[in-house]
This record gives C-alpha cells, sequence and structure tokens, in this order.
C-alpha cells in the first residue's frame, strides 16, 4: 500500500478522510516542515555559540602559566609562585646561626676617628691612664653634602702694542662645550638607561641632591651628547654580536611619536645589543644579526624567526612550558597529553642543571636525553591529531621545528631557554611604560645605545658611571670612546693598532 509523501498515511484512507479534517493535517504538516527547518538553524547557532564559548573560556584562563601574558596582567587569585608549605621553625634567623654583620673597615680607612676614654675609677674615682690594646669598635657610615664643583673659563682678548691687532686666546681643549661637566652628563645618562629615572624626575634629583640646577631642556640635550659620545663603542658591538656563535634574541612593541615600532635586543655571553626597527618581522631579525649570521638563534616561535633553519634555531622551552600547561588546563586527552609532557620537561632539566653546574657530562647528557627526545616527540605526534583545535594546531606548529628544540642538546653553549633576552627586554618594556616610547629618532637612538652600554657593562662587571664619564670625557678631547668589547678582544685591538 503507498502513502502520502511526507505523510505516513495510506492513499485509501486519506481518500476517506473529511475536507475539513485534511486541511487540519496539512496545516499541521506545513507547520511541522518549518519547525523542522526552525530547528535545524538553531542547532547550527547554538553550535557556533557554544565553539565561541569555549574559545573565550580559554582567552580568560590564559595567564603567565600557560600563555606568553605577562604576570602584571595575571587575574586576581593567580599564584606567581607555588605556595610553600609551612614549616615547624619560626621566621627570622635560627639558633645557633653566624650572622653577617656589616664587617668594620681598618682603622687606617675611616675618615674620623672619634675616642671615648674613661677618666677615673668608678669604684675608688682614682685618675686612669694608659692606653687599651683592644677597644670596643663601632662605625657609622654617612654621606656628606655634595656642592657642585663649578670651573669658569675666561677667554682674554689682549692687543698688539706693535702693530695694534687683537688677539684671542683658544679655549683649553679639556673644556666641555655645554654649561655642564662630563660627570654630569655621564649621570644624567646613567640614572635613566641604568635606573629609569624619568627626565623630570633627574632635574629634581640634580637639584636636591647635588644642588645642580637644570631645565629639563638641558637633561635632553645632555643624554643627547652621551648618545653622541657612545655612538661609535656600540656600532663595534653591533658588528661584535654578528661575529657570534650563539645569539638570544627577543622583541617588543615601541612608539615613536605615533608611529608602532619594535624594541629588539640581541644578547651574547659578554655583549648586549639593542635596536628599535619598524618592523617585527625577518627584516628585524636580519637587522639585529645581519642577513648572512651563520650563528645559532634563541627565540620564541614567533613567525620571525621562521626564514632561519631550524638547526640554526634553540626554542625557548620556558615558552613551551607555558604551552604544555595550558594543555593541562583543558579537560580530557590534551590535559594527560599535557601532564606527560611536562613530566618530561621536568627530567630533561634535571639532567640541564647538571650539565651547567659540571656534575654531569654532555656526553653523558646527551645519551641521558634520547629517550626524553623520542617520548616528546609521540607524545607531540599523538597531540597534533586530537580533537581539540587550539592544541592540535600548537602540537602541529610546534613539530615543524620540531630540530629546534633540541639544539641546546648537541651543540655546547646554547641554552635551553630565551631568559637572558627576555631579562634584558624588561628594562626596555619599563622604559616604555614610564615614557611611552619616544618622541624623535634622536631620543630611539639614545634608548638603543644607553640600553647597549648598561647591560653590556655589566655583563662585563664593569662600573656604568666611570665608562660614561670617560666616554663623554674622550668625546669633549675629540676622542673616541673606551671599547665596550670584552678585556681580551679589547688587548687584541689595542696591539693592532699600537
Amino acid at each position: 500500500m503507498e502513502t502520502l509523501p511526507g505523510l505516513p498515511i495510506m492513499f485509501e484512507e486519506w481518500e476517506k478522510t473529511p475536507l475539513m479534517v485534511k486541511a487540519v493535517v496539512i496545516a499541521l504538516w506545513e507547520e511541522n516542515q518549518t519547525l523542522k527547518r526552525q530547528v535545524t538553524v538553531l542547532e547550527s547557532q547554538v553550535k557556533g555559540l557554544q565553539a565561541e564559548v569555549e574559545k573565550l573560556k580559554e582567552r580568560v584562563n590564559k595567564n603567565s602559566h600557560n600563555s606568553s601574558k605577562p604576570p602584571s596582567l595575571d587575574p586576581p587569585g593567580i599564584k606567581t609562585k607555588p605556595k610553600r608549605e609551612k614549616g615547624k621553625r619560626p621566621r627570622g634567623g635560627q639558633d645557633g646561626h653566624q650572622g653577617a654583620g656589616r664587617k668594620l673597615k681598618p682603622v687606617e680607612s675611616v675618615d674620623r676617628v672619634v675616642i671615648s676614654k674613661p677618666v677615673e675609677c668608678e669604684r675608688c674615682g682614682c685618675l686612669l691612664l694608659g692606653e687599651d690594646a683592644h677597644p670596643s669598635r663601632h662605625q657609622v657610615t654617612e654621606v656628606p653634602k655634595i656642592k657642585p664643583y663649578v670651573t669658569e673659563y675666561q677667554q682674554h682678548t689682549l692687543t698688539c702694542m706693535a702693530c695694534g691687532e687683537e688677539n684671542q686666546a683658544d679655549w683649553p681643549s679639556e673644556m666641555p662645550k655645554g654649561s655642564f661637566g662630563e660627570r654630569i652628563q655621564a649621570l644624567i645618562g646613567y640614572l635613566g638607561g641604568r635606573f629609569g629615572v624619568s627626565q623630570r624626575d633627574t632635574e629634581e634629583m640634580l637639584e636636591d641632591i647635588y644642588g645642580v640646577e637644570i631645565g629639563l631642556g638641558s637633561i635632553s640635550a645632555q643624554e643627547q651628547r652621551v648618545s653622541q659620545a657612545v655612538e661609535k663603542a656600540v656600532e663595534d658591538v653591533q658588528e661584535y654580536v654578528q661575529q657570534q656563535p650563539v645569539a638570544n634574541v627577543d622583541e617588543t612593541s615601541w612608539h615613536q611619536i605615533n608611529d608602532l615600532c619594535w624594541l629588539w635586543v640581541c644578547v651574547t655571553a659578554q655583549v648586549t645589543v639593542f635596536k628599535i626597527f619598524s618592523t617585527r618581522g625577518a627584516d628585524g631579525v636580519d637587522g639585529l644579526l645581519g642577513k648572512d649570521y651563520l650563528g645559532i638563534v634563541g627565540s620564541d616561535r614567533y613567525s620571525a624567526y621562521n626564514h632561519l633553519d631550524t638547526e640554526q634555531r634553540q626554542a625557548c622551552w620556558s615558552h613551551l612550558i607555558r604551552d604544555f600547561q595550558a594543555f593541562v588546563d583543558h579537560l580530557g586527552q590534551p590535559q594527560i597529553v599535557g601532564r606527560l609532557l611536562l613530566a618530561q620537561v621536568k627530567h630533561m632539566f634535571s639532567l640541564w642543571y647538571h650539565v651547567r653546574d659540571g656534575t654531569l657530562s654532555r656526553s653523558a647528557f646527551q645519551v641521558a636525553m634520547q629517550p626524553i627526545r623520542h617520548e616528546v616527540h609521540c607524545l607531540l605526534h599523538i597531540g597534533s591529531a586530537l580533537k581539540h583545535l587550539e592544541t592540535r594546531k600548537t602540537r602541529s606548529n610546534i613539530l615543524k621545528i620540531e630540530p629546534a628544540l633540541w639544539t641546546f642538546v648537541d651543540v655546547e653553549g646554547v641554552e635551553p631557554t630565551n631568559n637572558a633576552a627576555e631579562r634584558a627586554l624588561r628594562r626596555g618594556v619599563i622604559w616604555r611604560r614610564r615614557s611611552f616610547g619616544t618622541q624623535s629618532d634622536s631620543g630611539s637612538r639614545f634608548v638603543e645605545r644607553i640600553l647597549t652600554v648598561v647591560i653590556t657593562l655589566r655583563q662585563q662587571k664593569r662600573n656604568v658611571l666611570d665608562y660614561l664619564t670617560a666616554a663623554c670625557k674622550a668625546y669633549t678631547l675629540g676622542n673616541p670612546a673606551p671599547s665596550l668589547l670584552p678585556v681580551t678582544l679589547n688587548m687584541v685591538h689595542l696591539c693592532q693598532t699600537n
């Protein structure tokens, strides 16, 4: 028996159905079809909204532990460090602990000695004479009130008694061109580049602490003089880093007036360079390291570094740990794989710390790393096949540069993280937050150069203020600034010059 199309009613029964009932059935059937179409549309919308909610949840749950967000952007309640278990010992120094008090200077090194001697005996009143061979000693260190040292230069003009010619003396070659000496110039650069003091605060500090009256415009002028003094030394440093076998690179946003730029940093073992470029792409990497750089680059997995060979890269494991933690924060399969990856990472770093402190040879380390590398490889391939889109995408991106994960195992001198570059770049981030960038091209050059000088000198454990003073003095005399290159290289350069 045949039925009506779309209705479970036989033709014979339909023929017997009254006309009014047929009309009602047809109306209900049309309404049912409309509702089905609406349900299909609503189901599609619900699926889309569910996917959007999942994306928003992932975005809200991102923090410094599972993404590249800085700790300062973590929401309330996120602990930056695991909570330490409460011990039984009380706070402070424990019984038997040897204190580390301030050591006394030799008597001949102090500026003033105040002697207190008893005059008469407390018991019988007799006059006391003699010396105590081992008196009790207490030293107090004080800072004297600073008074600026002002030098006046006078240029005389004398008339020749024989011919009447007026003769004017030359200014001394060591006289600074402006109104402030080399040490004040260096101090202004030091306060801004080393401690992040703003120009207005520098103006106040110079007046209140040093008694130097200086205008805000003069602060900027002295910064430019410092920038010019160290220009050649910084250029030599950039050439030097482009010849190093290992370099760690990172970048952060920077504003020059209204233009978005990028502050780049390159850290090597003894030298660090900062540069501001208008690009965050591969041109920034080439501008910093040179297009023909042959060394190994430690960095994050940002696409600007993708033009480098994977054998020439070391991907930062700090970033990888955050990605694996993001897997753990998901439910289901991503969480399981994430926990297994973090367990391998923990084992890897325990071995690496022994290599770094010299208790494990590199050959033994390479052997011990083989099963870890194999396990991580397998887990990443499992993750790339999971249903969760973000997890699958992240693991696929990691697998594209998989050889770059293990460069530090095979090549001595390579660190597994990019922490050195991130630490150096933090000074630039603080500068950007307090000043919102720079207002001119010359201001950007000052930022590059002073940060390069400060970080490089601190790497080499050299005095920053003394160097800047010497550089400004050399600039006054028309001489090059002292080199920023490592001491051994400086000696070679001096020998070649002589």
